[in-house]
């Protein structure tokens, strides 16, 4: 089974690599379409729906100073299970 370990360097002690959540999600996934097909063998249909995309929030580095709930090294990690789902994108222009 997969852990969640701190990093060597991070003085925080965040727990910053996460293979269990990755596991966690895939796992669902995987769940969720074997139960789609399984529905669709025996009923024509489904009404499970899978995920096109998901979203993550994640809180690192300790406090940004004393007191306060805003993080060091908070970030967002979205993952696009369906292409089908991106409209587009753009090039980041080159800073002037």
């Amino acid at each position: 089974m997969p852990k969640y370990r701190i990093a060597k360097a991070d003085v925080h002690h965040d727990k910053i690599l996460c293979e269990l959540n990755c596991s966690v999600i895939e796992f669902m996934h995987h769940t969720i379409e074997a139960q789609i097909k399984k529905d669709i063998a025996e009923n024509g249909f489904s009404t499970f729906k899978k995920f096109d995309s998901m979203r993550g929030v994640f809180t690192e580095g300790g406090p940004a100073f004393d007191g306060a709930e805003i993080q060091l090294k908070r970030h967002i990690q979205i993952c696009i299970r369906n292409p089908n789902s991106i409209k587009g994108f753009f090039l980041p222009r080159k800073e002037v």
